[in-house]
Formats: structure tokens, C-alpha cells, sequence
């Protein structure tokens, strides 16, 4: 598999200047460096992105459903639209990604550092609506956020905080 081609290819199809949508469904495509590349309506269902560079890259619309992201750095990345069914996020660095807020992401397999990143992130939006308040066991390991261990997001402290 010609990556580099295939890429080229999904680009001219992007700009609707010939080419043709890159299909990587199945690929192995394990430790790439595919950093900043416009992945955009790509199908990669089912693809080996295991560990993969991905920061910066715009997955808009793409097909991701059973794919392996485990470990995968898609900081920065846009995942808007895209299909996470099913895909394995373990590990997976989403920092700064756009995470897509529709059934694509149902059953999408993620780990404890993520699934508190994303409730911190709802929380925070949401907690003038949230009924009642939070236990301490809960405030603490919302507090175990990465961003909020490290100072650069304000540590919770209640509903009302």
C-alpha cells in the first residue's frame, strides 16, 4: 500500500479535482506519522492505528468504527462527525481534539483518563443543570484530571464552585 499515493489521491478528490476518496479500511497503519494530514471522509474501519501520530489531523466524517486507536496521539485532531462505533481509544491522547457529540460515538471503547476528561469538560458546561450535588469521592476523581493536576484547569469543588 502506497500511502503517500493514496493521501495525493484523497486530496484531488477533496478539492473535486479528480482523484478518488481514500479507502484504508483494514490498513495497517500501526506507529505512522500521519500528523496534521486531511483524513477527512476517509474509511478506515476496522484500521490498525495503533499508536498512531495523528495530531492535527483532520478526521471531519470519517469512518472509524472498529478501528485501534489505542495510544494513538490525536491531540488537536478533528473528530467532528466522525464514526467512533466500536473504535478502541485506550491510551489514545484526544487533547484538544473536537470529540463528536452524536450516536457515532455510542460504545466507543475508552479508558479511565478519558472518560474523566470528557465528564470534567460536561460538568464544568453543565453544572448550573446538574441535580444536586457531588459526593467528595466524585469531586475528587473529577480532580484527577490531567489538565487539573497540572494547574491549568480549576479544580472542582462543588456544584456551586
Amino acid at each position: 500500500m502506497d500511502i503517500i499515493k493514496i493521501l495525493a489521491d484523497h486530496k484531488l478528490w477533496l478539492s473535486k479535482d479528480g482523484g478518488q476518496r481514500a479507502d484504508l479500511r483494514g490498513a495497517n497503519l500501526e506507529g505512522a506519522n500521519l500528523r496534521g494530514a486531511n483524513l477527512r471522509g476517509t474509511d478506515l474501519r476496522g484500521a490498525n492505528l495503533r499508536g498512531t501520530y495523528l495530531r492535527g489531523t483532520n478526521l471531519e466524517g470519517a469512518d472509524l468504527r472498529g478501528a485501534d486507536l489505542e495510544g494513538a496521539d490525536l491531540e488537536g485532531a478533528n473528530l467532528r462527525g466522525a464514526n467512533l462505533r466500536g473504535a478502541n481509544l485506550e491510551g489514545a491522547d484526544l487533547d484538544f481534539s473536537c470529540w463528536p457529540l452524536w450516536c457515532g460515538s455510542i460504545n466507543v471503547k475508552i479508558d479511565e483518563k478519558i472518560a474523566r476528561q470528557l465528564l470534567v469538560h460536561a460538568f464544568v458546561v453543565a453544572r448550573d443543570f446538574w441535580p444536586g450535588d457531588l459526593t467528595q469521592e466524585q469531586i475528587d476523581w473529577l480532580n484527577e484530571f490531567h489538565r487539573i493536576k497540572r494547574g491549568e484547569f480549576p479544580r472542582i469543588t462543588s456544584r456551586q464552585a
